[in-house]
């Protein structure tokens, strides 16, 4: 039986060592070894070039390290288009078009749930809803915004 699919923005795996919020990193280490076996993993270019900007040269080695088995999906124009959809709607500010290509690459690729911490722009029934509408108007397929707690 194929496994449902998951995407990472940056903030799942930086949590794993994040020491500022124990009980995030906490239920991060818990999600990795006991809930992400059942799924198959994704992330991007983009969580990668984000992670790489990680000032500390063994947390990044550490972070490089921890998502060395995933498939990395790769940005493409109809995935700008997508983003830019999103910011044009209202759904993310300019500034944060990082965000709106992590939920652009996430419909693109039919993934099952972007996984994220990033409650100010990601994870909020306000975002999905929208997401949604403008992923089902643009012809894509509705997709799942989620924290790793939530499954």
């Amino acid at each position: 039986m194929k496994k449902e699919t998951l995407y990472f923005d940056t903030s799942v795996p930086s949590a794993f060592y994040d020491e500022r919020s124990k009980e995030r990193r906490d239920a991060t280490v818990i999600f990795w070894k006991e809930v992400l076996p059942d799924y198959q993993g994704y992330i991007s270019e983009i969580t990668i070039e984000e992670l790489m900007d990680t000032k500390d040269e063994t947390l990044r080695i550490k972070l490089m390290k921890l998502i060395k088995g995933f498939k990395v999906l790769k940005t493409n124009e109809e995935i700008r288009y997508l983003a830019k959809v999103y910011i044009e709607k209202g759904i993310f500010p300019e500034r944060y078009i990082d965000d709106a290509l992590h939920v652009s690459i996430t419909s693109f690729y039919e993934i099952s749930y972007l996984v994220s911490w990033n409650f100010k722009h990601l994870v909020k029934v306000k975002t999905r809803k929208l997401v949604n509408l403008v992923n089902i108007l643009e012809g894509f397929r509705e997709i799942e915004i989620v924290s790793p707690q939530e499954l």
